[in-house]
């Protein structure tokens, strides 16, 4: 834990250093965010806010982890005692998050990548990485920790699919949450934090250590990310701490209780399909006033630091929940 707070702590001070120069270079690049016309009026000054800051968590989580485990790459450690797994998924996710960001700037203002190919492809690398847990390292996954059953229960190929539920969901989860100053970076450091802790508990030491770099990237991040925003994260790191955030979860075993410790998230995916649903369903009537279901709270007159706030203190509650039942 040691050598995973001392990391997290210098990934924190670099990526702050590192900061201003990215916002700089996206200015230089006009990769700025385009704002729904549809949207809360309160974020028509957000216009033009530098937009793909998420690159900044990414970046250094890889330098830093890189770094931090050279030696045992170096040695071709087990799969399962690394952190391949997690850093492959956040940079594939990052890179599809990229290239999403990217279209919404340039081919398809204001929408991005199509949305069926932007599944399909999260699709693949959940699969890809859930067939490496099971195969690879199936001595410590393939299984699934039940709060209050003191034996792991093995659940065979049944894993594989739902693991890339999980990874795809996460991804998808906390991307939709990316809409207010600050509020997905505190809902994916407390998650982070909550499964570093799980880790550290089991004795996962690289799972430790990476969880703590990318809360010290994000804190990072969340220096300029603080309303009012120098820069958001984009799908590009949205998506890439959701897809990580699945990781975690799977390589703890504790995936059960992976919706309580993501809670936000899942509440936020969860009203949006449902405002879809019910919209189809009645023929153009709404569920709420507007979807993601921070939005629906702007308009009801909270005003966005309320928001995030509120939701980051459920976040905390919810982690310490998840962390109680991992405990049972």
């Amino acid at each position: 834990m040691g050598l995973a707070l001392t990391v997290a702590a210098a990934t924190f001070l670099m990526a702050v250093i590192w900061g201003s120069p990215l916002i700089e270079l996206m200015r230089r690049l006009r990769l700025g965010k385009n704002i729904r016309i549809d949207g809360p009026q309160t974020h028509a000054a957000k216009m033009g806010t530098p937009a793909m800051g998420g690159v900044l968590i990414v970046g250094w989580t890889v330098l830093v982890t890189v770094v931090a485990n050279f030696v045992q790459f170096v040695q071709a450690l087990e799969i399962a005692e690394s952190v391949v797994i997690p850093l492959g998924v956040l940079v594939a996710y990052s890179i599809l998050g990229g290239i999403d960001d990217y279209q919404g700037f340039r081919l398809r203002p204001g929408e991005g990548m199509r949305a069926r190919v932007k599944l399909a492809v999260q699709l693949v690398i959940a699969l890809a990485a859930a067939v490496l847990l099971y195969w690879m390292v199936n001595d410590r996954h393939g299984w699934v920790a039940v709060p209050t059953v003191p034996e792991l229960v093995d659940i065979g190929l049944l894993y594989i699919p739902l693991a890339v539920i999980l990874i795809t969901g996460s991804a998808n989860a906390v991307n939709l949450t990316d809409g207010l100053d600050g509020l997905a970076g505190l809902i994916s450091a407390t998650a982070f934090v909550a499964y570093g802790i799980i880790a550290f508990l089991q004795d996962q030491q690289f799972l430790v250590v990476f969880s703590f770099i990318v809360i010290g990237a994000t804190f990072g991040f969340l220096w300029y990310n603080a309303k009012p925003a120098q820069m958001f994260m984009g799908d590009v790191g949205a998506q890439a701490l959701g897809g990580a955030l699945g990781i975690m979860a799977l390589m703890t075993n504790q995936w059960l209780i992976f919706p309580i410790i993501i809670a936000i998230p899942v509440a936020t995916e969860l009203s949006t399909t449902l405002q879809v649903l019910y919209f189809k369903a009645t023929g153009g009537k709404r569920l709420f006033k507007m979807a993601p279901l921070h939005h629906h709270f702007e308009l009801i007159g909270w005003s966005e630091t309320q928001i995030v706030q509120r939701w980051w203190l459920i976040a905390m509650l919810a982690a310490m929940i998840g962390i109680a039942l991992a405990l049972i």
